[in-house]
């Protein structure tokens, strides 16, 4: 116990990790109408600010996989709190210093978009790297500050709107800011273990050439695209389904959301040690299909608005669990494992949501359709950890 209460530090650091990837992510798009009303932006342009997050967010990943064992985990995470904290506060100065607006944003949604990618690819193994009893317990409830601090993000930027009027928003990017650059501290004294020893962990050719990571990375691909095609349109189907405000509807739709997600991962974190995982991960993924379905499917508004945000506990363990299966399956994978991982959760987070968005263009901008179109997704995870579970090519902790 006394080994685990030393590395309690490392584990409060790795939540506020995980919560400053949440506002680097959800702050700039509750400000997209802000931005097209001050400076004019069409709303094309704004759907590029989300793409240019990802797009660096992939590429971040895939530099990590490589270059952060050089590093060392502590330089480059508190690297990543400096770019998360310095990208939001630029976001509030640069588009009214540089010549274009735009270009101001875009420059800081690339800045903070590297921290969150670091932050993504180095929190996960630096818990795993801690000596803890029940890995995937802690892992889950890692995770579950993602969901907390976008819930947090949406209640608290909605509530400072309604309290100081949403031109003030610029002072809330500071106020935001203000959480990596106050975890830096956290990271640079806590103490930090060893996920494998120098050398000992597997390169990207031997992942590559090991037939079980593609099933692995496949998972990855169908747990971020099971969130994110549901979470990323939440409001809009909110919003279409119930014909209410945006306030509402983000309220109702991605925040109803995130906290489910977040109390389904809270919930494997506490009583994680009872459940075998895959068992609960292949519950979490049928139960997916049905919020699915019922999204995609009901006639009744309020009826679709429940799978939706039901979908958000279901999708819960999925990106924590992937993670953990895989770091079980492979243990000598070491970060360039946990980098490609998140590489294809990212992915499959950006492969999600825009099948969506055509199958609605296709359909007439069928919202529902659209969304039943994301079923695909839960079910090959289902697949995948089944198989896992039954081939015996899961090695038990």
């Amino acid at each position: 116990m006394n080994t685990e209460k030393k590395y309690r530090k490392t584990l409060v650091a790795c939540y506020m990790g995980l919560v400053t990837q949440a506002v680097s992510a959800n702050f700039a798009p509750l400000l997209f109408l802000t931005f097209y009303r001050t400076y004019g932006i069409s709303l094309s342009r704004l759907a590029l600010i989300s793409t240019c997050f990802y797009v660096t967010q992939l590429v971040t990943d895939l530099v990590c996989a490589k270059a952060v064992d050089r590093i060392g985990y502590r330089k480059s995470v508190i690297a990543s709190h400096l770019l998360s904290g310095g990208g939001l506060i630029g976001l509030a100065f640069l588009p009214e210093c540089l010549p274009s607006p735009y270009a101001g944003i875009l420059l800081c949604t690339m800045i903070y978009a590297i921290g969150s990618g670091l932050v993504e690819v180095l929190c996960s193994p630096i818990i795993e790297a801690c000596p803890f009893e029940n890995k995937e317990k802690t892992m889950s409830l890692l995770h579950s500050f993602y969901c907390w601090g976008s819930a947090g993000v949406i209640l608290g930027s909605t509530l400072f709107f309604a309290l100081f009027g949403i031109g003030r928003w610029r002072v809330l990017s500071c106020i935001w800011a203000l959480i990596p650059l106050a975890n830096i501290y956290n990271f640079a004294t806590c103490p930090m273990g060893t996920l494998v020893e120098d050398g000992k962990g597997m390169t990207i050719r031997q992942l590559f050439r090991t037939r079980i990571f593609w099933l692995l990375l496949l998972l990855m691909v169908c747990a971020g695209s099971s969130e994110l095609a549901m979470a990323q349109w939440a409001s809009a189907f909110a919003e279409s389904a119930l014909h209410v405000s945006k306030t509402v509807g983000d309220l109702a739709g991605p925040c109803g959301f995130a906290i489910l997600m977040g109390i389904s991962r809270l919930l494997y974190g506490k009583f994680g040690d009872k459940i075998d995982l895959s068992v609960f991960m292949a519950v979490s993924g049928t139960l997916c299909v049905i919020c699915y379905l019922l999204a995609g499917l009901a006639d009744i508004p309020l009826a679709g608005l429940i799978g939706c945000m039901l979908c958000g506990f279901s999708v819960g363990i999925m990106w924590p669990g992937s993670i953990s299966i895989s770091s079980s399956t492979l243990p000598a994978g070491g970060t360039a494992m946990f980098a490609l991982l998140a590489l294809a959760g990212d992915l499959g987070g950006s492969i999600g949501p825009a099948i969506v968005g055509a199958v609605s263009q296709m359909t007439g901008e069928n919202l529902q359709l659209g969304i039943l179109s994301g079923i695909g997704f839960p079910v090959i995870l289902v697949i995948g950890v089944l198989y896992l579970r039954f081939s015996g090519a899961r090695r038990r902790r």
